[in-house]
């Protein structure tokens, strides 16, 4: 014979009908008054010890909020995108907390302008104002569509390019401005290309070199009054290395892409020294750092390469995130 438990539901109506002990509703028409939002507790004022030890963190505040913001092409039209935000602060030791939705609220305050690594030092401020902090960053990312020719067909299409501005002002005050660029293209390996060539030239047998699709990671840090649009960066990576991957294409651009793969052979190595050479030329880039990943199709693995210019207290070619190169 069972039994049924006969105790009291917090949330939910007993079997008998009981009511519940806490009572649940929503009032839809309830709207705050000034009075009652002063009287709304903030933890941010609470007195108790914060938990753990009581040291300074380097980073905290929010990743991966989104809004549509404008952002000004080379060409001066200014297009919407979605941008993904992340925004940190340091923390000082004496601090418990901050209060997140200030770093949102500051973007949002700005959200009509148009965003460049300089506006976001006004929000920096913002930042450090409301949130009592003493180092703050912020990068945007998006999909800037950049449009490309083909080859030799005369068509066109919509290439798209994970970008990403940053700011990061410190704790001394000074501001630095970032950006950061993914670069896709095909790279023909020199060593397949002139063991095909033998074996033609020795047996007549046909063969194929192997190419890969590759991505670069640039990241490069600007002078002080320096811009750089997205596009500057796409034409340094193109002058580079001159196979990027294409949109539109007919059979003559088909055709075009195999000699020019053919005449700009590339090992990984060589990738990342012409893109050093190409950005180290530029006077509005101060450092730079660069990833480049060939994904093999001779390999089961991937070849890589890190580069950087070699500033002092710069980047450090400090770089193992080459998972996040595969495309």
């Amino acid at each position: 014979m069972s039994t049924k438990n006969k105790s009291k539901m917090y949330l939910h109506k007993t079997e008998e009908g009981e009511a519940p002990q806490v009572a649940r509703s929503y009032d839809a028409e309830f709207l705050p008054s000034e009075g009652y939002r002063e009287s709304m507790p903030d933890v941010m004022n609470s007195k108790e010890s914060m938990q753990g030890s009581a040291v300074p963190i380097q980073q905290v505040g929010v990743s991966n909020f989104r809004l549509p913001l404008r952002f000004r092409k080379a060409s001066g039209e200014i297009i919407t995108l979605e941008a993904s935000v992340v925004g940190t602060v340091s923390l000082d030791a004496n601090l418990k907390g901050i209060n997140m939705s200030r770093i949102i609220r500051s973007f949002y305050e700005k959200k009509d302008e148009v965003f460049t690594p300089d506006t976001l030092k006004e929000i920096l401020d913002s930042f450090r104002d409301k949130l009592e902090s003493f180092d703050a960053r912020i990068r945007l990312s998006f999909n800037y569509p950049i449009i490309q020719k083909s080859l030799r067909s005369g068509l066109e299409g919509y290439q798209y390019y994970k970008a990403s501005i940053e700011g990061r002002l410190l704790k001394s005050g000074v501001f630095e401005k970032y950006v950061h660029f993914d670069y896709i293209y095909s790279s023909s390996c020199p060593c397949s290309a002139e063991l095909a060539e033998h074996a033609r030239d020795m047996r007549d047998a046909y063969s194929i070199p192997h190419s890969q699709r590759s991505k670069a990671r640039v990241s490069v840090k600007l002078a002080p009054e320096a811009s750089l649009a997205i596009e500057d960066l796409q034409l340094h990576c193109l002058n580079a290395l001159k196979t990027e991957t294409q949109v539109m294409v007919k059979r003559e651009d088909e055709q075009a892409f195999a000699e020019l793969n053919g005449v700009f052979i590339k090992f990984v190595e060589d990738a990342a020294r012409l893109l050093y050479k190409e950005l180290d030329a530029d006077d509005r880039i101060v450092d730079f750092q660069i990833a480049c990943s060939h994904l093999e199709s001779l390999h089961s693995h991937d070849a890589v390469s890190v580069i950087c210019k070699g500033v002092p207290g710069g980047f450090r070619a400090d770089f193992m995130d080459f998972d996040d190169l595969i495309c």
